[in-house]
């Protein structure tokens, strides 16, 4: 038995990450997680389903996010806005059953929170009931109110500011924001005003990596990344991009560590050529 720090090799369960900074046994927290602001980068993908979660808890992520980019990833849609509170509880939960020290968070789909305060907390609620620790939703000043809301009432809230997919109508796209100084004063002030009303981090999407380095600098809670380049605290992507799961299509910050979709198409390809052969199954898959 070890009373603190990093154990020994002998007590440490095989498959299982170890931070040098932090005790990694014990589970991430959104209080944890704030405190590695300035002392350790927050690295983080999206997981839908049991065996993703289990793998990327094993590799040590800090933080798996459901997004609601499984509507493109898993279902298929064209954007994040038709994906409903069933859907995204549906995979949370999945996710939730296959992480042991990882930083669960769900993300609120598209007007499961705008509606009201009482509407949002109780939606926010069921996400906790299935096995997230926290909730992610999108927008600056104007969700200070829900965001005081959601931590008073024991839930923690990953804020989300810049480009904001569930406002892809209004922005007319999938738009980099920041261009104008108009642009990067509002959103430090949505930076500031989410920080203050309690956020564990801020997610920073689509922005010049100048602006994010601005608004990481300007609170004292985590920034995480995505396509806002490499002064944020941390980083997060789409598995599926970043597994090469995602065809053809890849955003300009992503960047692709393994080609599984190749990968998958050639062994779907020979089994299909086995099958038509004879080949397969042979006495070595029989009973």
């Amino acid at each position: 038995m070890f009373l603190g720090g990093v154990p020994p090799e002998s007590d440490k369960p095989a498959g299982i990450w170890y931070s040098a900074a932090m005790n990694s046994t014990t589970p991430w927290t959104a209080a944890r997680l704030r405190g590695l602001k300035g002392r350790e980068k927050i690295v983080s993908l999206t997981a839908y389903d049991f065996a993703t979660a289990r793998l990327l808890d094993e590799s040590g992520v800090h933080l798996v996010l459901v997004g609601d980019s499984l509507g493109m990833t898993v279902l298929g849609y064209e954007n994040t806005l038709p994906v409903t509170m069933l859907d995204m509880l549906h995979h949370t939960a999945a996710v939730a059953r296959g992480v042991r020290h990882a930083l669960v968070v769900a993300d609120m789909p598209f007007m499961s929170y705008q509606i009201s305060i009482p509407h949002a907390l109780a939606n926010a609620a069921r996400f906790l009931k299935v096995g997230a620790h926290a909730v992610k939703i999108e927008g600056g000043e104007l969700r200070v109110p829900l965001i005081r809301a959601l931590v008073e009432n024991g839930i923690p809230v990953l804020g989300h500011i810049g480009l904001t997919p569930q406002s892809v109508q209004e922005f007319g796209g999938y738009k980099v924001q920041g261009r104008t100084p108009a642009a990067v004063a509002a959103l430090l002030r949505d930076a500031r005003a989410i920080a203050k009303a309690g956020v564990f981090a801020i997610v920073v999407e689509g922005v010049p990596p100048a602006v994010a380095g601005k608004i990481t600098a300007a609170v004292k809670v985590p920034t995480i990344g995505i396509g806002a380049g490499p002064q944020c605290d941390g980083q997060v992507l789409v598995i599926h991009d970043l597994l090469g799961l995602g065809g053809d299509w890849k955003p300009k910050f992503v960047k692709r560590y393994a080609e599984l979709g190749v990968a998958a198409q050639a062994a779907i390809a020979a089994f299909k050529r086995d099958v038509a052969a004879g080949t397969f199954p042979g006495p070595e898959h029989c009973y």
